[in-house]
């Protein structure tokens, strides 16, 4: 049930309701199964269900997902800085955990790393008190040719990818500079450092920024 709470949490940061069809992808598990579980999760108060139109979080739903996405981030930043785990592999670990960490546990977790506010991956780690405080960025893919911007975050969790941009040092504070877009939906040419790179329109749109002012 943890699982539903989040993949609706998370793509319905996108969009009002989230369809059955989108949770079974997600979540690789039959639109019988999804079914079952949204009429269980509506019951117990946690999703507003409408046939055929979909689901939202309740505002208790929303709370305990965000209650379980801050022990996921937590556990994120905990493997990555204390257990020396890769930034490409933590999703997956922590997903092992955020579903039996204690509320104690977790606060001494965090006491740990110093309450930090984001995961390795820079999404926001949300407070005790259920909030997110994200900072102001925009996909790579929006800012004007020849502009600045430190990246923020990196909004996949997929391995290979995570490890590709790693690879070419695009990782969460890091400056880039858009030197140019290809016409057509054609690659992005990144600058980070002295080497440029074509990044393909669905990578770079992954990479989010907070623009800064132009470099001398």
């Amino acid at each position: 049930m943890g699982d539903y709470l989040l993949a609706i949490f998370r793509r319905g940061e996108k969009a009002k309701r989230v369809t059955t069809s989108e949770l079974a992808e997600a979540l690789k598990v039959s639109l019988a199964s999804v079914t079952d579980m949204i009429k269980k999760m509506a019951q117990l108060k946690l999703v507003r269900h409408l046939p055929y139109r979909g689901a939202t979080l309740t505002r208790r739903g929303k709370k305990e997902a965000l209650a379980l996405l801050r022990k996921h981030r937590l556990s994120e930043r905990f493997l990555y800085e204390k257990a020396g785990v890769d930034w490409d592999r933590v999703h997956e670990e922590a997903h092992k955990f955020e579903h039996v960490l204690s509320d104690e546990v977790e606060a001494k977790m965090a006491a740990s790393l110093s309450d930090p506010t984001t995961c390795p991956h820079g999404s926001p780690v949300p407070t005790r008190e259920g909030k997110i405080l994200a900072e102001l960025s925009e996909p790579v893919t929006e800012l004007g040719d020849r502009t600045w911007g430190k990246i923020v975050r990196i909004s996949t969790d997929e391995p290979k990818l995570l490890r590709y941009l790693a690879s070419l040092g695009l990782m969460p504070g890091v400056l880039v500079c858009v030197e140019g877009k290809a016409p057509l939906g054609g690659p992005v040419m990144v600058r980070v450092g002295k080497a440029t790179y074509a990044l393909g329109r669905d990578v770079a749109s992954q990479i989010w920024v907070k623009p800064e002012p132009a470099k001398g």
